[in-house]
C-alpha cells in the first residue's frame, strides 16, 4: 500500500538520517571510551584533578575550577571508579564529535567526508557558533559565542588565544559590522561575567596561576618540549592534514566560503601566537576540527565536478583514509592491549601519557609497607612528603585503605592545604634526591625502591626512584614552608 510504503521510508529516514548518524557516532564514542577507559590506572594529572575536587574553589594553582568540578560531581555519582572518573570526559568528547558532524551542515554541506575529532569541547562548540552566527546573520548568536569563551576561560587559560583569534577574525572581515550591534558586546559582557569569579580568585591569590604558567613555559622552552611545534602539528592532524588545508583554502580564499572568512583567522591567529611565544604542540589541537569540517565542504563541493565513476572512487578512498586515520588515533590514544604488550610498548613511543598511568598502587604500596617498619614512636608523628602531584595525589587516594597519612607537598594548590598540626617528626619522602634532603633534615636513610609490576619505565621509576626515611627537619616548619613552594 502507498501509504504503508510512506510509513516505512519515513521510518528509515528517522533511524539512518543526519541527526540518527550524529546520535550514533558520539553514542559509540561514550561506550569505547567507557570500556578502554579502566584498562590501566590515573594519569598523575587526573590524581591532581580528583584530590583538587575534594577541594572545591573558584580557581588552582594550575587551572581553572571547571574540571575539578566535574570530577567532584564524578565522585559523588561514581566514588573512585576510574571508568567512571573518566565518564564526563567521554561525554565531553561525544559532544565533541557530534558537534564538528553538524558544522559541515551550517556550511551549506551534507553527510559526506565528514571527519571525527576528538578535541576540546569549548572550542569546538565555539566554532560551531560561529558558523551559526555567519550563516544565520542572527546576532543573538554573540551570547552563546560568548558563554563559550567565558566557560573555556574556566576551563583553560588557553582559550584566551582563541579569542583573540576571534577578534582578529572580526576586525580583518567583513563580521566587523558586527561591532556596531549591540548583541556583540552583550556577549563580551557575558564572557566576562562568567570569567568573573575565577579572576576574583587570582586577584586575592595574587595571581598565582602567572607564576605557575610563566615556570612552566621556561621549563619546556629549557628541555625542548616547544622546539617542534609546527612538525608535531602533523600529529594532530594526521591522514586528515589534507582535509584541513583543504578546510583552510575554503574558509581563506573559495568564493564560496567567503562568508566564513572569520573561521580560517581563527586558526592563524592563535597559531602565530604560539609559534612566536614558543607554545606547546597540542594547545592548537582543538582549532582542527572546524577546519575539518569546512573541509569536508570543499570536498564534497569538488567531487560534483568529476563524473560519477571518480567519485565513487575517490569516496571509496576518502573513507578508507578516515577509518585507518581512526584506526591509528585509537590505537596510539585508547588503552586497548595490556600496559606489558608489545603493542603497548610501541604505543608508548608516541603517547607517553600511558607510561604516567601505571605504577600509582605500587607506590602507595611500597610506602605503607615502609611505615609498616617503623617504630612505635615514628609512627606517633608521621608525614608523607611527596615530590610532585601524581605522587600526593595517589598516597590519598590509595593511601586510606593502608591507614596512611594524607600526603604533603609544595607543589601547585597542594602547598595551600599545608603540613598539618601538629607537624610531622618522621618523614617518608618519595620524588627527591637524597643530596637536597640532606640539607633540610637531621638525618636521612633508603627505605625502598619504587617500581611497578608491569616493569614500564616512568618518571617515578626513571628520575626518583628512591623512597627516604628522614627525621627532624632543621629549620622550624612555617619557615621550611615559606621557602617550600614549587610548580610543576
Amino acid at each position: 500500500m502507498p501509504g504503508e510504503a510512506s510509513v516505512v521510508n519515513k521510518s528509515k529516514s528517522v533511524w539512518l538520517g543526519d541527526t540518527a548518524i550524529l546520535v550514533y557516532v558520539a553514542t559509540l564514542t561514550v561506550i569505547v571510551h567507557w570500556i578502554t577507559g579502566h584498562q590501566y590506572g590515573f594519569h598523575r594529572d587526573e590524581l591532581a584533578t580528583l584530590e583538587d575536587a575534594r577541594h572545591l574553589d573558584w580557581g588552582f594553582v594550575a587551572y581553572p575550577p571547571v574540571t575539578p568540578f566535574f570530577a567532584r560531581l564524578s565522585l559523588m555519582l561514581f566514588g573512585t571508579s576510574l571508568a567512571g572518573f573518566r565518564f564526563f570526559a567521554a561525554v565531553a568528547e561525544a559532544i565533541v564529535v557530534a558537534a564538528v558532524a553538524a558544522i559541515p551542515f551550517c556550511l551549506a554541506g551534507g553527510a559526506l567526508m565528514q571527519y571525527v575529532s576528538f578535541d576540546y569541547l569549548l572550542w569546538v562548540l565555539t566554532a560551531y557558533f560561529v558558523v551559526k552566527l555567519l550563516k544565520t546573520e542572527d546576532p543573538r548568536w554573540w551570547l552563546a559565542i560568548g558563554a563559550c569563551i567565558g566557560l573555556g576561560l574556566e576551563t583553560k587559560y588557553t582559550m584566551g588565544f582563541f579569542a583573540i583569534g576571534i577578534v582578529v577574525a572580526v576586525v580583518l572581515t567583513d563580521a566587523r559590522r558586527y561591532l556596531k550591534m549591540k548583541w556583540l558586546w552583550y556577549g563580551v559582557a557575558l564572557s566576562i561575567l562568567i570569567f568573573l569569579p575565577n579572576l576574583i580568585w587570582q586577584a586575592r591569590n595574587h595571581f598565582i596561576s602567572l607564576d605557575f604558567l610563566q615556570h612552566i613555559h621556561a621549563r619546556d622552552v629549557r628541555i625542548g618540549r616547544t622546539e617542534n611545534f609546527l612538525p608535531e602539528q602533523l600529529q594532530f592532524t594526521l591522514f586528515g592534514f589534507v582535509l584541513f588545508i583543504a578546510g583552510l583554502y575554503f574558509t581563506l580564499f573559495s568564493r564560496d566560503g567567503k562568508r566564513f572568512r572569520m573561521l580560517g583567522w581563527m586558526y592563524l591567529t592563535p597559531l602565530a601566537i604560539f609559534v612566536i611565544a614558543k607554545g606547546r604542540a597540542y594547545y592548537l589541537a582543538a582549532a582542527y576540527p572546524m577546519l575539518y569540517a569546512a573541509g569536508s565542504v570543499w570536498g564534497e563541493r569538488a567531487l560534483v565536478r568529476v563524473g560519477n565513476k571518480l567519485q565513487k572512487s575517490i569516496r571509496v578512498l576518502v573513507w578508507a583514509v578516515l577509518v585507518a586515520d581512526v584506526v591509528i588515533m585509537g590505537a596510539i590514544t585508547l588503552p586497548i592491549a595490556p600496559a606489558n604488550s608489545t603493542w603497548t610498548a610501541h604505543a608508548m613511543k608516541i603517547n607517553g601519557d600511558f607510561r604516567e598511568e601505571l605504577g600509582w598502587p605500587e607506590l602507595v604500596q611500597t610506602i605503607a609497607q615502609i611505615r609498616d617498619s617503623l617504630s612505635t614512636e615514628e609512627h606517633a608523628r608521621l608525614g608523607i612528603l611527596t615530590g610532585n602531584y601524581g605522587e600526593a595525589g595517589a598516597v590519598n587516594l590509595y593511601g586510606p585503605q593502608y591507614g596512611l597519612p594524607r600526603a604533603i607537598s609544595g607543589v601547585n594548590s597542594f602547598w595551600q592545604r599545608g603540613y598539618g598540626d601538629p607537624p610531622p617528626q618522621t618523614l617518608i619522602v618519595v620524588g627527591a634526591d637524597l643530596d637536597d634532603l640532606q640539607g633540610e633534615f637531621a638525618s636521612c636513610r633508603l627505605a625502598a625502591h619504587i617500581w611497578n609490576r608491569f616493569g614500564v619505565e616512568n618518571e617515578e621509576t626513571r628520575d626518583h626512584p628512591n623512597v627516604f626515611v628522614c627525621h627532624t627537619l632543621r629549620k622550624p616548619w612555617p619557615e621550611f614552608w615559606k621557602t617550600f613552594r614549587y610548580f610543576g
